[in-house]
């Protein structure tokens, strides 16, 4: 994830510093939150249930040894 987000920043800023009109910057700004938005939720998509079992895990490991019962 590091990778890409480096990748991307510097692709942009590559592109600001050669460009003298500034007319599609709004466009490009859309497709890289848009894209963004995508690898978020895909990630969601992909590691939600794992997520959700780790969480699950974890708390039924704390209300054990506590002695405090739901």
């Amino acid at each position: 994830m590091y990778a890409f987000l480096s990748a991307v920043s510097a692709f942009v800023s590559d592109r600001f510093e050669k460009k003298n009109d500034r007319g599609a910057t709004a466009v490009e700004y859309g497709l890289l939150v848009g894209l963004i938005a995508v690898v978020i939720i895909v990630a969601v998509a992909l590691l939600g249930n794992q997520l959700v079992a780790l969480f699950n895990d974890i708390t039924g490991q704390l209300a054990g040894p506590s002695g405090v019962s739901e």
